[in-house]
């Protein structure tokens, strides 16, 4: 017996974790290397009674004015990747010519994927995009993309709050700014020890790699004239 199917609907996008570990890991490192490179700078500072405080701020505002911009940058990211999708979805469901529309896919397919990916799962797709009744006529934000926005905010900001702590609480400013240091340094082998377990590459290795990385760097932005 012969039925109808009906045509499918593009189902809902469904969103990965906000932040996964790589992602959260590199939004933490980018804020340090950043902190890294400014306690580093903080030599020039004319001392005063007040200049651990007035770094303790600076320092502060450097990391909200990181974290802004870095949520920002996601939100821009989030819907130009997904009006490229939509895109490439409007392209092929307009298309008349289906080997057109298959070759549209495979384009769009990482490279590591292209040989895995046969022509009749691309024309499976094909068909089902072919057969949607909707699509959004633009990419638009939903509330998840602010979420995670605020989400990478956060992480940048809190990440590297502590890296300004010892400006408020230490009044020699040279041993604040030590202190500063080593936490930095700290926070950078816990990051880069989380990063390592997570893809297997040997987490006390990948600490260490990400602390030397991050002292040669800042050395590289200071010399640099950063």
């Amino acid at each position: 017996m012969n039925t109808a199917t009906p045509a499918r609907q593009i189902e809902p996008e469904t969103r990965a974790p906000i932040l996964n570990t790589v992602d959260r890991v590199c939004e933490l490192c980018f804020g340090l290397f950043m902190a890294l490179t400014f306690v580093g700078a903080v030599k020039a500072v004319t001392a005063g009674e007040d200049a651990g405080y007035k770094m303790f701020l600076t320092a502060l505002g450097c990391n909200l004015a990181w974290g802004l911009a870095d949520a920002v940058m996601y939100l821009v990211r989030t819907l130009a990747d997904r009006g490229q999708r939509l895109k490439l979805a409007v392209t092929v469901q307009r298309e008349q010519d289906q080997a057109v529309s298959v070759r549209a896919l495979r384009d769009a397919l990482p490279a590591t994927l292209e040989s895995l990916v046969e022509d009749a799962d691309l024309e499976r797709i094909r068909a089902r995009l072919a057969g949607a009744s909707t699509l959004p006529p633009r990419a638009n934000f939903v509330r998840g993309d602010f979420v995670g926005a605020l989400g990478i905010f956060l992480l940048v900001v809190l990440g590297t709050f502590p890296v300004a702590l010892p400006f408020l609480f230490i009044a020699d400013l040279k041993a604040a700014l030590i202190a500063s240091r080593l936490l930095t340094l700290v926070m950078l082998f816990i990051a880069g020890f989380a990063l390592g377990r997570y893809s297997g590459a040997g987490a006390i290795r990948a600490g260490f790699v990400m602390t030397a990385l991050g002292v040669l760097l800042t050395m590289a932005i200071i010399a640099l004239g950063g």
